[in-house]
């Protein structure tokens, strides 16, 4: 699942949005049209969209027209339209907001926040990720469960935050050595350690997780 799909062809914005977000704790994926943008969602899920209205193909007021109908996701406009009847076209048709471009990126952070959490229980607040019991701060560098601190040394925080991030995704446990170690070559028992001390500090029963299983063949997966 992912937590945020950005509908955009300008790839220099897209990308500043992304890395921004990202360090919010939302997952993001980009998709530079509107067509790809709702092949995207015919194949898996997002739980909100950002969207610009002048994409090459179909316009952004049809896409919003589309999602509004088919999919049940909060959806934000963000677009250089910003004339009075653009804005109302958009809402009109099942945008639950509208942002201006240029954008003050703290000011979108905010909206996105502000409709996440309307929507979800587990919403990133300023640089925090809840997931139900859960809470990440990234500013602290700490963890708690159902308010009691978790002592995590450096590493288990950056495999949990990862794995919290890419929630209900199977990840290979390549891709967890290198995006987590930096190093895809590591032996893969420093994985195997770090997902048992893990599983011992926030599992009500290590010996059969809820939250961090095993994919077989594949590598591990978090499930709220």
């Amino acid at each position: 699942m992912t937590d945020l799909l950005l509908i955009e062809d300008d790839q220099e914005t897209a990308d500043l949005m992304v890395r921004l977000l990202s360090n919010d704790g939302y997952t993001c994926e980009i998709r530079p049209s509107g067509e790809s943008g709702l092949e995207f969602l015919r194949k898996h899920t997002a739980r909100l969209v950002l969207l610009d209205i002048m994409l090459p193909g179909l316009d952004g007021f049809s896409v919003c027209n589309e999602i509004h109908r088919n999919f049940n996701i909060p959806l934000i406009i963000v677009s250089a339209c910003d004339g009075k009847e653009d804005k109302l076209t958009g809402l009109g048709l099942g945008a639950d907001d509208y942002v201006e471009k240029p954008f003050d990126m703290d000011i979108l952070r905010a909206r996105i926040g502000a409709l996440y959490r309307r929507h979800y229980s587990d919403a990133p607040i300023g640089n925090r990720l809840i997931a139900g019991e859960l809470d990440l701060d990234f500013d602290e560098r700490s963890a708690s469960l159902a308010g009691e601190p978790l002592v995590l040394n450096q590493m288990e925080f950056a495999l949990l935050s990862y794995l919290v991030k890419h929630r209900g995704r199977a990840l290979r446990k390549e891709t967890l050595l290198n995006d987590v170690w930096g190093d895809c070559f590591s032996d893969p028992s420093t994985l195997t350690v770090h997902i048992k001390r893990l599983r011992n500090k926030i599992e009500k029963d290590s010996a059969n997780p809820s939250h961090i299983v095993t994919v077989w063949g594949v590598g591990y997966k978090y499930i709220e």
